[in-house]
């Protein structure tokens, strides 16, 4: 059990049946009345973000999650196949539950897998990730000096923008939750 006085960023715990995760916490202490702590929790399974306040008395039942490094081998249909790198046990995972930024991850990279009680809810990929462009205009050496950019395609079907001076075949990283080109490789 934990005590919202006690809630810190990143704790998860149980609250009406589903498992919550603070983002930002606030104490206050009012020049009358009792204090209270001010929160903004995000729902874990659906991602959904809600502001609460809660007495600091309040008691709620910490919720473990699981984080298991386990390395993408396939998709075939809406299932994806995952392998954990220590039982080598393969776990299929629903389309539907992977995330956006999912499209930027091939084949043989490790991802976290996110479970409570057994139930998977979530994939992590990692945060910076290196493809390359299969699909593109051709660069221009020197078109460097402005930040203009173009669509490019990856070698996971992922579309992006890149700038002017990158052609097919070079390799480049990308930032996994924004989605954007970071450098090249």
């Amino acid at each position: 059990m934990i005590s919202a006085g006690d809630f810190r960023n990143g704790v998860t715990f149980e609250m009406d049946g589903t498992v919550v995760q603070v983002v930002e916490f606030q104490h206050v202490k009012p020049g009358k009345g009792a204090a209270f702590v001010r929160t903004k929790i995000k729902n874990v399974i659906t991602g959904g973000v809600l502001e609460k306040t809660f007495n600091p008395n309040d008691k709620y039942p910490t919720a473990f999650i699981d984080r298991r490094d386990m390395q993408y081998l396939y998709n075939d249909g809406d299932l994806y196949y995952f392998m954990d790198e220590e039982t080598y046990e393969q776990l299929p995972i629903n389309k539907s539950i992977l995330s956006d930024n999912f499209k930027f991850v091939k084949e043989n990279t490790v991802v976290k897998v996110l479970s409570y009680k057994g139930n998977v809810f979530g994939v992590e990929p990692p945060f910076f990730v290196e493809l390359e462009i299969t699909k593109t205009d051709p660069g221009f050496k020197g078109n460097t000096a402005t930040n203009t950019l173009k669509e490019a395609t990856l070698e996971t079907g992922a579309e992006i923008r890149v700038p002017l001076f990158l052609s097919e075949g070079d390799r480049i990283r990308i930032d996994t939750r924004t989605g954007e080109y970071m450098e090249r490789a």
